[in-house]
């Protein structure tokens, strides 16, 4: 049974660390582009 409990874990870690890559992807480039429209700077 741990056997089935760390393969899962060894699986789905990627992709929950991918889904909040992405995550913080996004809000940047929402970030940037709210920058650009309103011409000022990111920072």
């Amino acid at each position: 049974m741990s056997e089935l409990v760390y393969g899962t874990y060894i699986l789905v870690w990627p992709a929950l660390t991918l889904g909040v890559l992405a995550v913080i992807c996004g809000a940047v480039v929402k970030d940037a582009v709210q920058a650009r429209k309103s011409d000022s700077g990111m920072v």
